[in-house]
């Protein structure tokens, strides 16, 4: 499925997602946070789009909200995409986790957690994964301050 069929599909079933196309490699999907768990459902069981590999799980900190970021591959129909979480609330980030529909997401959730802080609802172990478990903050934010490193951004 080449990029506009694929914009058409997201478009027709979530109607209220951001395509983006333009200067980019792949097709990038911007949705609300309460809608992951319904477009990750789909793209995933979909005979259309049937995603099955999630090779790159992140998280971008913008100034004024936060940005995950899924990278989503085919194998059986090769083609790829990016879908994209906008989260308004910095303080409390949050959206549902997709461990359990791609299991490369486990970990990845972890990381992103530990360094920038956002919560993943229903992960079966959101722990620290880098940091110690008495680390204060997260490292890769924007506004993150170390005086006793002199890491600030």
């Amino acid at each position: 499925m080449d990029n506009q069929a694929l914009n058409d599909l997201i478009t027709d079933v979530f109607p209220t997602a951001e395509i983006i196309t333009e200067d980019t490699q792949f097709l990038n999907a911007i949705i609300h946070p309460d809608l992951l768990r319904d477009v990750a459902c789909f793209l995933k069981d979909d005979d259309r789009t049937k995603f099955d590999f999630m090779f790159c799980l992140t998280c971008v900190d913008y100034p004024e909200h936060m940005m995950m970021v899924y990278h989503l591959r085919s194998t059986g129909l090769e083609h790829e995409m990016v879908l994209k979480v906008k989260i308004e609330d910095r303080e409390r980030a949050e959206v549902e986790t997709v461990s359990d529909l791609w299991r490369t997401a486990e970990y990845l959730e972890r990381e992103v957690y530990d360094l920038f802080g956002v919560r993943f609802t229903n992960h079966p172990d959101l722990r620290r994964l880098l940091l110690t478990d008495d680390w204060e903050g997260y490292p890769l934010r924007k506004d993150y301050e170390d005086p006793v490193n002199m890491i600030s951004l």
